[in-house]
């Protein structure tokens, strides 16, 4: 294919120089057509962009009757364009008005032209509109001529996308790259946060990068980045740390046979070949990928479509040089974060004093990294598909983690909304703050301790401000996931002191190191297991790594030197793991008292409930701990089989259900009858409806997340016990009225 202006390449350059001019929008695409036509010959171009109410509006053109622009519009699906907009897909035709879809609109004088091609204007997959020539010949045009169509409509999406076209748009008529969305997910994490997108795995160049100055010199960048990436999944492979079989390795296998595929190379060098700069071909060659896998109906290619995205990211990752994650100085003051997916780790990576709220596509309400979330304070929803390809970085965005909606884009009325309902907040607030120092009770006078979970600096405060009966649980992993390298037992020692000196006379029950699962270390050897929440993990780790369990007990012993210590294992599964636990922690006390060191003054351990085999030791375990705790969250999956990181059966399992409600009735009667004391730390302790039901259950210590404390508090002193027990007895025989009214009891004491 050659024209008059010589080209794909020479088109875009020319069009570089258009979108750079001083000059209306309006203008720009006048003349971006105008040069389309000549450099593919044809009689006519013309570019539609889809709108706010998804009518396709014929924005500019070069051929057709002027007097049509902004006054043609078509319903996506109606006619030509709208077929090529709804399948997001080139439509090319040799005679156009015998095709059934054709559509005639008389005020556009096009009944003279036959022949048609119209191709997607996509970005990220999304069709932004359609970009079609047409000639009064009948012909075919070129696999070349589709091809550069295709290229030219990424440099108009770019345009579409950054909002220029909206200036000459009628209201309630704008492009629909701009306009608001509205979607519902699950709430994770409450709170409401205000701010704008940042994107987690950035996907989109810059729009001044889409050009090449040397396509030549793109082509072997972009061969040599290709290369660099098979080489670096072939080494991922080869590693002693790959499991033989595995989720893991699948995904990775999966990464190598796309990097391998001589179709993906051969495309985004045609790409490059065109005129695109190597990282915009990568981005236009997936968003066509995309815009084809979103409209599968079969559920196995559509999930096919995050490795893909996986590998594009991967592939921009070497062409860029950048690493994922947080860029310095690039986060606004107020930042949503959106994500796919996202370790725990990774979202410590990002500044704690600018993020307002957490949009991720693929976690569950007790997913370690909603657990993360909580714990800093950060409205989060997840389940929201696509939500990371819907947005665009800097994206005005609303998060609501009560109810779990999301606005991208909002309306000023929507925002303000919003706003009043963040002051209400804060007036309620400050009611629960009214309330800091006044007795956590039932309203007929049964105590029950609220105590707060933590695990980094940054919850110290809470302590005091909330008026917590004391820190719960201290999740000591967070230190060691947030370091770039193994913390030395001097900074383990500071932060367990400063976490003492925070609670005062407080009790601060420490959690050894629970990590394994999705909690990796980075600067650990990682172990690929078929299953993670069932591997090596939390004291398993411990055991088997006795050095690293010594050292952090050292730690703690060294600074509750004088002061009482609480100390309890994660995840034991037999009491002949407690023992084993107990002897390392003997044995550094008689090491350190060996050496002169000061003791604590008092020395007491427990373990947590969360493996379902401890429940038939309790008698055994309960004789030889100073306390329990149950951790609700594991306790629950694996009561129930159900992974709770995993998004499609995270919602399968009923934390308030019979068997559930019998398993905590068990525990907390077991306890009783030993005198010994009881908490509950997991997330089912920091809902409303959940703290009603532990404390109906004979519960009087509930460790939750500092948010929850003000709430709860406010909400038992409003309920009587007697109430409350009466309704868990009748859940526990499986009546749903009771539990509507449970509901009901929760809800009536949050507006009081």
């Amino acid at each position: 294919m050659r024209g008059a202006y010589g080209g794909p390449r020479v088109l875009l350059r020319r069009l570089r120089e258009v979108m750079a001019e001083p000059v209306t929008a309006q203008e720009k695409l006048d003349r971006i057509v105008v040069l389309i036509a000549a450099n593919m010959v044809a009689e006519v171009c013309s570019t539609y962009v889809l709108r706010v109410d998804g009518e396709l509006e014929l924005y500019a053109t070069e051929g057709l009757n002027p007097e049509a622009v902004h006054q043609t519009t078509m319903a996506r699906g109606e006619g030509l364009v709208g077929l090529v907009a709804r399948q997001a897909d080139a439509i090319n035709l040799s005679d156009a008005q015998s095709h059934p879809a054709f559509s005639y609109k008389p005020e556009t004088g096009e009944e003279i032209y036959h022949s048609f091609l119209g191709v997607p204007i996509l970005r990220a997959g999304n069709t932004l509109g359609v970009l079609v020539v047409q000639n009064k010949a009948h012909r075919t045009y070129s696999d070349e001529e589709v091809e550069a169509l295709q290229t030219t409509a990424m440099v108009l999406a770019e345009m579409i996308a950054s909002g220029e076209l909206s200036a000459i748009a009628r209201p309630g008529a704008e492009p629909a790259v701009r306009r608001p969305l509205n979607a519902t997910g699950t709430p994770l994490a409450d709170g409401i946060g205000l701010g704008h997108v940042v994107l987690h795995e950035p996907r989109t160049m810059a729009t001044e990068n889409l050009i090449a100055e040397d396509p030549a010199k793109e082509a072997d960048r972009l061969d040599e980045a290709v290369e660099k990436l098979r080489v670096s999944l072939d080494q991922l492979l080869s590693e002693d740390h790959v499991a033989p079989a595995g989720e893991h390795r699948e995904v990775l296998e999966a990464f190598r046979m796309f990097a391998n595929d001589r179709g993906w190379a051969r495309r985004m060098r045609e790409a490059v070949l065109q005129g695109l700069t190597a990282e915009a071909a990568v981005e236009r060659v997936q968003s066509d990928t995309r815009a084809r896998m979103l409209r599968a109906t079969d559920p196995y290619i559509r999930e096919r479509l995050h490795d893909l995205d996986d590998l594009a990211n991967r592939l921009l990752r070497v062409l860029t040089g950048r690493e994922s994650g947080p860029a310095a100085g690039t986060m606004p003051e107020n930042a949503i974060l959106v994500a796919r997916t996202m370790a725990p780790a990774a979202l410590l990576d990002y500044d704690r004093s600018r993020l307002r709220g957490l949009v991720i596509e693929e976690a569950g309400p007790t997913s370690h990294v909603t657990i993360v979330a909580r714990a800093l304070g950060i409205a989060t929803v997840s389940q929201i598909p696509n939500i990371a390809s819907l947005v665009e970085a800097g994206d005005p965005m609303i998060v609501d983690g009560s109810t779990g909606d999301v606005h991208v884009r909002p309306p000023q009325d929507v925002e303000k909304s919003y706003a009043d309902k963040v002051r209400l907040r804060a007036r309620r607030q400050a009611q629960y703050l009214a309330l800091r120092d006044e007795p956590s009770e039932t309203r007929d006078g049964t105590p029950v301790k609220l105590m707060m979970n933590g695990g980094l600096l940054v919850d110290l405060p809470y302590v005091a401000e909330t008026g917590a009966a004391g820190i719960g649980l201290f999740r000591t992993e967070l230190q060691f996931m947030v370091a770039p390298s193994l913390p030395r037992a001097g900074e383990q020692e500071a932060l367990y002191s400063a976490v003492l000196d925070a609670a005062g006379d407080k009790p601060v029950v420490f959690r050894t190191l629970d990590v394994g699962g999705d909690k990796v270390l980075p600067y650990m050897r990682t172990i690929d297991e078929e299953n993670p929440a069932l591997g090596w993990r939390a004291i398993r780790f411990g055991l088997d790594r006795p050095g690293l369990l010594r050292s952090q007990v050292r730690a703690m012993a060294r600074a509750a030197a004088g002061r009482e210590l609480r100390l309890m294992f994660p995840m034991i599964s037999a009491v002949h793991e407690y023992d084993d636990a107990k002897d390392i922690v003997e044995k550094e006390l008689t090491h350190l008292r060996k050496w002169g060191h000061q003791l604590p003054e008092r020395m007491l351990l427990g373990a947590m409930v969360e493996v379902p085999s401890l429940l038939f030791e309790l008698e055994e375990l309960l004789s030889k701990v100073d306390f329990i705790s149950i951790g609700s969250n594991d306790l629950i999956q694996f009561m129930y089989a159900a992974d709770r990181g995993n998004s499609r059966v995270a919602d399968r399992f009923d934390p308030l259900g019979t068997s559930m409600l019998r398993v905590f009735k068990t525990v907390a009667d077991a306890a009783i009858k030993a005198d010994k004391p009881v908490t509950v730390c997991g997330e089912l302790a920091s809902r409303p409806t959940g703290a009603l039901a532990l404390v109906g259950l004979g519960y009087r210590a509930l460790s939750v997340s500092s948010s929850s404390i003000g709430a709860l508090k406010a909400m038992l002193r409003q309920s009587t016990l007697a109430e409350i027990e009466e309704t868990v007895a009748a859940m526990m025989e499986g009546s749903k009225p009771a539990r509507a009214r449970l509901a009901e009891m929760a809800k009536a004491a949050d507006q009081n």
